[in-house]
């Protein structure tokens, strides 16, 4: 029987990320001549040539883009393996370590994370927030399980990870009551010069909105922008605006009592996705987020 050298394997694919055999060396704090000396094994071994010079930087040959699609399922299985092994000890809560994207509003996150806790084995949550950019570094080096956003991640050249849709739902304007009867009449023309409060410029919601007020020819009057969002529902609730919500909000929100619905619209979405650098998802408590969500949306 013919045995791989997943030492051999590794090399290969860590040049295959990086393009060149120099930065692989700098990513792996090995020296060239040694990762050339692999390479050049690897390829005897395959009876293959993996790479091709163009300039300074290698590509890929036809055999060589096969091979790393498989070493690319080989080390997310390894990851897959070390991670359920560390996240289970014996004796000790499940861990797990979930990065929220900061511009998703707290009160999502909680709801999509809750799941989590209702496993039969306790589970200690561990909740790092951050931008996508630094986030996805962070399942890079493996600090984390999931990633929780409401816009999907590209990949780098570091990492690839995989975007786990969730669910979607359309968008409701909500208000205090004094505000809302004003305004649930003629909706959503209503919202013409009626002062709204909404995410800041860099979400992707408020970029939909935009495009919505304007399909429409809508001048919603700005009266406050805001990075959090329990500060945003805090102005909203002190009757200083009208403020958008994920639809599957709509009753929870409803049922507090201090706010009203004016109106709905399907045409502005927000998606909610879990990120992560295995394409099938294994963690327990991920599942769990992941199935109850959906099951929600649905």
């Amino acid at each position: 029987m013919e045995w791989l050298n997943y030492h051999h394997l590794h090399y290969f694919w860590t040049v295959a990320l990086t393009g060149s055999i120099s930065k692989a060396s700098k990513e792996l704090h090995v020296s060239s001549p040694a990762i050339s000396a692999q390479l050049r094994s690897l390829e005897e071994n395959l009876g293959e040539k993996l790479f091709v010079r163009s300039g300074r930087n290698l590509i890929m040959t036809e055999v060589g883009r096969v091979v790393f699609s498989y070493s690319e399922e080989i080390f997310a299985l390894g990851r897959e393996l070390t991670q359920t092994v560390k996240n289970r000890p014996t004796g000790r809560p499940l861990r797990l370590v979930v990065g929220v994207v900061d511009v998703l509003p707290k009160m999502i996150a909680q709801w999509l994370i809750a799941p989590a806790l209702k496993l039969r084995e306790p589970v200690h949550i561990i909740c790092r927030e951050g931008s996508s950019d630094y986030l996805t570094s962070q399942l890079a080096d493996h600090e984390l399980d999931v990633v929780l956003s409401d816009v999907a991640f590209s990949p780098n050249t570091r990492t690839r990870v995989y975007n786990h849709l969730l669910g979607e739902c359309g968008v409701t304007f909500v208000a205090t009551a004094k505000l809302a009867k004003s305004l649930k009449n003629k909706f959503p023309r209503s919202l013409d010069g009626a002062p709204m409060l909404l995410p800041i410029e860099n979400t992707e919601v408020r970029r939909n909105l935009h495009y919505w007020f304007d399909s429409l020819g809508i001048r919603p009057q700005i009266a406050g922008e805001f990075q959090d969002h329990a500060l945003l529902r805090a102005f909203g609730q002190a009757g200083i605006g009208v403020f958008p919500i994920p639809s599957v909000f709509e009753k929870q929100i409803e049922q507090q009592g201090s706010l009203q619905r004016i109106g709905r619209t399907e045409e502005v979405r927000n998606r909610f996705y879990a990120i992560s650098v295995d394409r099938k998802l294994k963690h327990p408590a991920v599942l769990a987020i992941c199935d109850t969500a959906r099951q929600l949306f649905a």
